[in-house]
This record gives structure tokens, C-alpha cells and sequence, in this order.
């Protein structure tokens, strides 16, 4: 399928051909019909793809706070080719469009194949043939309204909102700065709630445009069109001012939010819908005592990945109006004539030339606020070439052997053959950097539930193929190994099956997130006959760590052992902060540091006694091993972001050693102490692990980790993980 997209480092922009996304529970396969440019966000970010490394920095300050906190706990080496990978990646455009619902998911059976639809999310309704969209950002059209329309709700969503957030009452006054996409659609939707409007914007013809929707005055925000409008406002409303102003405006330019302290009345309400500067006058506001409000997006359920992906919605008694209401409510306005989006349609284009109409909306050679993509329309009866056709059901732990195809003949390659289920941050940044450009790995084929995603892993790391369906790595009878890089929750039902396929199977940390799911992981090997498991806990493999314990050599009675983890809060959007679907972090994360210790004391763990600190996140754990050594680790989410994120302690036999965050290790011992310290960026194992991996699969030797040991990593990273404040003792 095509669809638009852009790279940010360079500012490339094309039409790309890639695989379509697959039907996942919860949501529904729409093929596009009309797509809306978004001239504000779209432009805005095409643009800034067109400034220098110091112009994106500057536009985007958070940022580059982030990696300044990326320099400081991993390095300036690190830090600075994390954001390079980030830059120069495809990213998509499009937030808008109406289209057929093509597929239906496990859980999203309100809709019906054929139906049209509008859908919203800049994660899911791109400028492509074909989006999956969530059931909560996506409403059917009703009758009367064209699709071309209903490509307008998301954006029209957004203007609703920014009314809502204004609280207008029948006979107010309101003036709308910035007659854009945004600013057009809010004056419609204040005079069809009997509100008196005027407006500001530098276009004459969107002046003229909103005037036509029912705007009392719009004029330039010059000295002589700010009068005209004072003049409107104060026959409009007895002299008092604006009861509401409304900023749909962008830019750098502070003018808007002084203009609205000056035509508002004493203790008006002032919303912020665009991105446009705000440093408030202080004086003029606090005089006024003006009401300042921002309006989030489309409404309540934005950036809540709960309601967005998970299709949890909000009860309208307590909320009444979320996004997905705001959606729907549009297009039912549009279908009763109290909103005329079709006079706001300045131009329609077909997909393929996107890259010329963006050009034109950057030059200013195309004018209007209205712009739409527009798709071939789909045939009756038309099947997804390449997608899957079955409903999908509920994730599970299906654990049926996979039909796989018949020798194809040729002669057999010398080179591993791998495919990768997940090409995210972590797997683009440290494993896969290890496998590309092997003579003896081929990287034959990767899936993400991304399209974008996998067209950058085939684009950095030369895969043969690409999808958007995990099946087809693991139904892929030329695969030798599987490499399984996906969201927490996804683990032990992607193992099991790629066990069930013969696979020798890498699954990245946790390998379960609960007991059960772990006796699923361990039935396969059992059913299947196949043990080829390895856990992603590099920690082991770090050189600093490797040469500290082998300088140490062998203890000679019981090991005390501390693991410091300095992990961090999580942006409120990550969907690793979604605890109920993926696990706390400790379940996600803490295997690796309970591993650490396992290896370095050389014992089986026999019992394990957790207490959380404050909240479930934070947790202190000790480990009893089997020859009396005990193991601490103290993961903390609430230390400085710049503070080093691991530190390894051990005691024993008279010796101590210590790894500072896998840049510096120093061994007591005897009468020395020796120090050896990280050449280039620091080294956690990732590169050591690929090489034991690949070699122990190649050569049939055993696996680089024990699958006994994963088994019980697991169980003591569960056990720590399930403490409450009191203490959670045993396994």
C-alpha cells in the first residue's frame, strides 16, 4: 500500500510503498476514502524538518533535555547516535480521514464491514490506503454526509473542544484570533450556538470566508482592523467586550495573546487551541483578571493510552464529552446542516502528489485552508492483498504448531537466517546494530505492527522483506531463529509459538509476566522438544563485568552482592507505564539485574523477600542463594534524572569490587586495587550476547544461558515484583 512519509533529519518527504497493517483486536481496518491536511501541525512539522541541527533543537527544547539526560547517564557517544537513529527515521503525516471499514477486530463488533467511518490519531489515521484505527478514535458517518466531510472531524473535533473549553452561553460575545483550518471551523460552531463572533487573521480572504459563516467582522490585527473589530464587539455586546476569545493561531508572534487581553472583557475567558506564543502581559491579564484555559486536542481521553488503545471509555456521567463524543458530534452537526465544511474544501489531490502539494502549502502557492487527499475508492468484494483476512481474537497463549511450508530446494545457507517480530528503539539501537553486516547472519525478514517501522529497519539493516503480520516470520520455514523485540504483554505467546515452529527463539526480557504464562513458556519446550530459548539478559556480557569477575576469580565461601538501579520516572504516554496490560517495571525490567547476580555468585536462587518503598515501583529485593550468598537490588524510580542508572557492589573472601553504570570497575583484592574503565561508550553485554547467541545456534552448542536459570530468573523477578509495602516473602 502507499503512504506518506517524511524524514525529519533530512526533510525528505515521498510517497512509500509498504505493507499493510494487519487487523488487531479492539480496533478496525479502514481503507481511505479523503484524508485532511492539517495546514498548522503538518506544515509545522514539515518545516522544522528543514532546519539545521540547531534550528530542530531550538524548536523543539524537551528534546534536547531529554538527551542532555541521555549524556549525563550514558554518555555523549551514546546520547548523540540515540537522536541521530530517532532523526533520520521515516515518521508518517495525517490525523484526519474517513474511509470503509475493510476489517473487523476481536472487540470492536460496532462496526461492520463496508461502513463508513471518520477516524482520528496521529499514531493511526495517516495519509495511507489503509490505517488500523482503535474502536475510541473512530465513529460511524451517519447518512447525508459525504466522505470528503467526514474527513474533516478530527480537526473539527479539536475546534469543538476549544468551544467547550470556552463554556459559551447562548447570546455571548467571542472573537476568534487566527481564521485558519481550526479558527473557520470555531466560528461556525459559535454561531450555531447562537454566539455573536468576530474575528482577526492576516488573510484577507479567511476573513472574508469566516464573514460568510456568519462572523459579524473579521479584519487584518492592524491598528485600523482591531478598530473595526473593537467597534463590532461594542455593539455587539453594549460596550463590555468579548465574553470569550478563542486562539487558533501559531507562530512565534506574542501579538495574539496581547490582542486578546485587549478586546475582552473584564474577567472573560481566554482558550489557547493552537501553538502560538504566550508570554501573558502580566498587567493587562491580571487587571482583567482574565480566565486563561488550553484546550488538549480533540478532548478528554487524549494521551490516555488506557481509553485511546485499550478502548476503555469514560462514563458520561462523569465525562460527557470525550474525544470520541466530540468525533461523533461533529459529523451528526455536519448531517444537520449546522456546519458546512464542504465550503472549507480549497482543493483535492490525489496521494500521489503529495510531495508537490506540500511544496506549494510551503511556498504559499496554494491558497485556501481546505486541503484533501483523495483515494481509489474500493472495489466490491476487494481482499486486502498481503493482510491477513481473519478476525483477529484475543492475545493468548496459543501454542499450536505452525503449518509450515515444504522445503523450496536450492542449496541450504551457510548464514544464520533471522527474522525480527518488533524493530523499536531498543531492538534498532542494540541488537540488531550487531546482527547487520554479518557474514554469518542473514536478516531475512522483519515485522512490526508499524508499516513505517519496518520499511526503517529494511532501510537501515537491509532486511530481505518486510510485514506488518508476526505470522509471517514465524510461518517462515526459512527461518533458523526468531528475535522477538515487542511490547511486555506479547512475550510468552510469541515464544510459545516460535518454539512450536522448531525456531531457535530470542526473546528480549521479561520472558513472562506472570506464573502462569511462565508454565505455558516451559509446557512448549516440553510439547515441542524444543529448548533453544535465550532471555535478552545482556548484563553478564558486559565486558567491564566479565574481566571484574574473572579477575576475582572463584569465591571461596558465601557472597554478599548489591545492585543499585536508578530507573527513573516514565513519561505519562509510555506504554511501559501501563501497568495492568504490561506489567510493573520491576516484572519488565528487573530480570536482568536478578540475573546479574545469579551469574555472578554462580548459585541457584532459593528464596527472595521483596518491600516496596513508597509505591510499587521502587522496591527493595534480596535474593538467598543455595551456598548462602545473599543478592540486594534497589530499583528506584524517584533519584535524579542524571544520576548514574546502575551500580554493582560485591563483597567476599576479603575482596570487594564495584562497576560504576558500565564505565569504570575497580577489584580490591589483596594489597591492590585495580581500575579499568569503558573504551567508547559504555558496553552493557548486548553485542557479547548476540555473538554467544548466534554462535550456540550455528554451531548446536548449548545456549548461552541455562534454560533452568531463565526459568528461575523468572520466577524470582515475579515473586519481587508482586510486594506490597509489608513484604513479599518466598518464591
Amino acid at each position: 500500500m502507499r503512504q506518506i512519509a517524511q524524514n525529519y533529519k533530512s526533510g525528505e518527504l515521498t510517497v512509500l510503498d509498504v505493507p499493510p497493517p494487519t487487523c488487531a483486536p479492539g480496533g478496525v481496518l479502514v481503507r481511505s476514502l479523503y484524508s485532511l491536511i492539517s495546514t498548522g501541525t503538518e506544515m509545522m512539522k514539515v518545516s522544522e524538518s528543514k532546519l539545521s541541527l540547531l534550528g530542530k533543537a531550538r524548536a523543539r527544547p524537551e528534546q534536547v533535555r531529554k538527551v542532555l539526560d541521555t549524556v549525563a547517564q550514558q554518555g555523549v557517544v551514546t546520547a548523540y547516535q540515540k537522536a541521530m537513529r530517532r532523526l533520520d527515521s521515516y515518521t508518517p503525516l495525517g490525523y484526519s480521514l474517513a474511509g470503509v471499514v475493510e476489517e473487523v477486530g476481536h472487540g470492536a463488533e460496532e462496526f461492520s464491514v463496508g461502513q463508513l467511518v471518520a477516524c482520528a490519531g496521529n499514531e493511526y489515521a495517516f495519509h495511507a490506503e489503509l490505517n488500523w484505527v482503535p474502536v475510541n478514535l473512530c465513529v460511524a458517518v451517519p447518512g447525508g454526509v459525504e466522505p470528503q466531510e467526514a474527513a474533516f472531524a478530527t480537526v473539527g473535533a479539536i475546534a469543538l473542544q476549544g468551544v467547550r473549553q470556552a463554556d459559551v452561553a447562548l447570546g455571548d460575545t467571542a472573537c476568534v484570533i487566527g481564521l485558519g483550518l481550526v479558527g473557520q471551523i470555531a466560528v461556525q460552531l459559535l454561531v450555531a450556538a447562537g454566539v455573536r463572533v468576530v474575528g482577526l487573521d492576516i488573510v484577507a480572504e479567511r476573513c472574508r470566508m469566516a464573514e460568510k459563516s456568519g462572523a459579524l467582522v473579521c479584519a487584518a490585527p492592524d491598528a485600523e482592523g482591531v478598530t473595526a473589530v473593537e467597534a463590532a464587539l461594542a455593539r455587539a455586546s453594549g460596550g463590555v467586550g468579548a465574553d470569550r476569545v478563542l486562539l487558533a493561531a501559531g507562530g512565534d508572534s506574542n501579538a495574539p495573546v496581547e490582542l486578546a487581553a485587549r478586546l475582552a472583557r473584564d474577567r472573560a475567558v481566554v482558550v489557547d487551541i493552537g501553538k502560538c506564543r504566550l508570554d501573558v502581559p502580566w498587567n493587562a491579564y491580571y487587571e482583567k483578571e482574565l480566565d486563561l484555559r488550553f484546550s488538549r486536542s480533540y478532548g478528554p481521553g487524549r494521551y490516555d493510552p488506557r481509553y485511546e488503545v485499550d478502548g476503555v471509555d469514560y462514563p458520561a456521567g462523569y465525562v460527557r464529552w470525550t474525544e470520541r463524543r466530540n468525533l461523533a458530534c461533529f459529523v451528526d452537526l455536519i448531517a444537520r446542516g449546522q456546519i458546512d465544511v464542504a465550503a472549507l474544501v480549497s482543493g483535492t489531490f490525489p496521494l500521489t502528489d503529495a510531495v508537490e502539494v506540500y511544496d506549494k502549502l510551503g511556498s504559499g502557492a496554494l491558497e485556501g485552508v481546505g486541503f484533501l487527499f483523495e483515494y481509489d475508492a474500493p472495489s466490491p468484494g476487494t481482499a486486502l492483498a498481503g493482510a491477513a483476512r481473519t478476525t483477529a481474537g484475543p492475545v493468548g497463549l496459543d501454542v499450536r504448531p505452525v503449518r509450515r511450508p515444504g522445503p523450496t530446494g536450492g542449496p541450504a545457507s551457510t548464514a544464520l537466517r533471522v527474522g525480527f517480530i518488533g524493530a523499536g528503539n531498543y531492538a534498532s539501537s542494540m541488537l540488531l546494530p550487531h546482527l547487520a553486516g554479518r557474514d554469518d547472519v542473514e536478516l531475512v525478514r522483519v515485522a512490526t505492527r508499524s508499516a513505517l517501522s519496518a520499511v526503517n529497519a529494511k532501510r537501515r539493516f537491509a532486511f530481505g522483506d518486510v510485514s506488518t503480520d508476526a505470522g509471517a516470520v514465524l510461518e517462515d520455514d526459512s527461518i533458523d531463529a526468531v528475535f522477538i523485540v515487542t511490547p511486555h504483554s506479547s512475550h510468552a505467546a510469541l515464544a510459545c509459538r516460535a518454539l512450536a515452529s522448531q525456531k531457535a527463539v530470542f526473546v528480549e526480557k521479561p520472558l513472562a509476566l506472570s506464573t502462569d504464562e511462565l508454565e505455558a513458556v516451559t509446557a512448549a519446550v516440553d510439547e515441542h522438544g524444543n529448548d533453544r530459548l535465550m532471555v535478552g539478559f545482556n548484563r553478564r556480557f558486559a565486558p567491564l563485568l566479565v574481566r571484574l569477575r574473572d579477575q576475582l576469580g572463584t569465591s571461596r565461601g558465601p557472597t554478599m552482592a548489591r545492585y543499585l538501579v536508578n530507573a527513573g520516572p516514565l513519561p505519562g504516554n509510555s506504554w511501559y507505564a501501563d501497568a495492568q496490560s504490561e506489567g510493573s517495571r520491576f516484572a519488565g525490567e528487573g530480570g536482568h539485574f536478578i540475573d546479574t547476580l545469579t551469574w555472578w555468585i554462580g548459585a541457584e536462587p532459593v528464596g527472595v523477600t521483596a518491600t516496596a518503598v513508597g509505591g510499587p515501583d521502587d522496591l527493595h529485593v534480596t535474593v538467598r542463594y543455595g551456598d548462602g550468598s545473599v543478592g540486594v537490588v534497589s530499583y528506584t524510580t524517584t533519584g535524579h534524572a542524571r544520576f548514574p542508572k546502575e551500580t554493582f557492589d560485591m563483597a567476599a573472601d576479603g575482596r570487594s569490587a564495584r562497576l560504576d553504570n558500565f564505565r569504570r570497575a575497580s577489584a580490591w583484592s589483596g594489597r591492590r586495587r585495580r581500575t579499568w574503565r569503558a573504551r567508547g561508550r559504555p558496553d552493557k553485554g548486548q553485542k557479547g550476547q548476540i555473538d554467544a547467541f548466534v554462535t550456540a545456534v550455528r554451531e548446536g552448542g548449548p545456549m548461552p544461558i541455562p534454560l533452568a536459570s531463565l526459568v528461575a530468573t523468572t520466577r524470582v523477578t515475579l515473586a519481587a515484583a508482586g510486594a506490597g509495602p509489608a513484604g513479599s516473602p518466598g518464591l
